[in-house]
C-alpha cells in the first residue's frame, strides 16, 4: 500500500506521526505521506514538525513523505502557497478538492490543476472535463478516496478520469487508526468506484510514481 494522504495531530488527525507510521507498517504500507491541513497561517509550523517524522525511515521498513494538504484556501492563493510549501521542503502537495461533503470554495479544483507544484487533487467531487484535461497537462493526480463522505463521488471521478486518461490514485485521507487500509482493501475501493479488477490494479500502481 502506498498512501499519500494522511493526517496527524498537527492538524485534525488523532495520532502522532510515530503511531500513524507504525500502524501503517502493520497494514503492509510501503510508503505513507503525512499531509496535514495547511493554509498560510500554519504551513511553516506543520512542515517543520512533520519533516522530523522522516527519522522513522531509519527504524521501520517504510518510506515517509513529509507533505501538506492545502485546505479551504481561496483559489487564487493556492498556487503561491503550493510553491511556498515546496520551497519549505514539502515532498508532496495535495489540494483539498471540491468534495460535496464540505463547503469548498468554487474554483478550487480549477486552481489546483493549473498548478505544477500540486501533486494530487484530493476528493475532487464533480470535477469538469476541462479541469481533468488541465490535470493531465500539469501531471496532477486525481484521488479516489477511501474516506467516508468524500467517497460519494468516487464513481464519477473514476469514470471521467478513465475516459479522459487522467492519473488516478487511491488514498485513505486517514484521520484515525481505523482509516488505514491494506492494499487488498484499496483495490476494493477502486473497484467499488466502478473500475474493473485490472483497472483497479493499474490505478494502485500509479502511486509507484512517488517512489521513483
Amino acid at each position: 500500500m502506498i498512501d499519500m494522504h494522511t493526517h496527524t495531530i498537527f492538524s485534525d488527525g488523532e495520532l502522532i506521526p510515530s503511531e500513524l507510521v507504525r500502524r501503517a507498517v502493520v497494514h503492509g504500507y510501503r510508503a505513507i505521506g503525512i499531509t496535514d491541513h495547511v493554509d498560510y497561517s500554519n504551513v511553516e509550523h506543520v512542515l517543520s514538525n512533520v519533516k522530523k517524522a522522516k527519522y522513522l525511515e531509519e527504524e521501520l521498513e517504510i518510506t515517509v513523505f513529509a507533505g501538506v494538504e492545502i485546505t479551504h484556501v481561496p483559489p487564487r492563493k493556492i498556487a503561491p502557497l503550493a510553491s511556498m510549501a515546496k520551497k519549505m521542503g514539502a515532498e508532496v502537495v495535495i489540494v483539498h478538492g471540491e468534495t460535496i461533503n464540505e463547503p469548498v470554495i468554487a474554483g478550487t479544483n480549477a486552481a489546483a490543476v493549473e498548478c505544477e507544484d500540486v501533486d494530487i487533487l484530493a476528493h475532487p467531487g464533480f470535477i469538469t472535463d476541462d479541469e481533468v484535461e488541465k490535470a493531465i497537462d500539469n501531471d496532477v493526480c486525481l484521488e479516489i478516496t477511501a474516506r467516508n463522505g468524500h467517497n460519494r463521488t468516487n464513481g464519477y471521478v473514476a469514470k471521467i478520469g478513465m475516459e479522459l486518461g487522467a492519473t488516478l490514485v487511491v488514498d485513505t485521507d486517514a484521520h484515525s487508526p481505523g482509516d488505514l487500509i491494506t492494499s487488498d482493501f484499496a483495490r476494493k475501493v477502486a473497484m467499488g468506484s466502478g473500475l474493473s479488477e485490472s483497472e483497479a490494479e493499474s490505478v494502485l500502481n500509479n502511486s509507484l510514481r512517488f517512489l521513483e
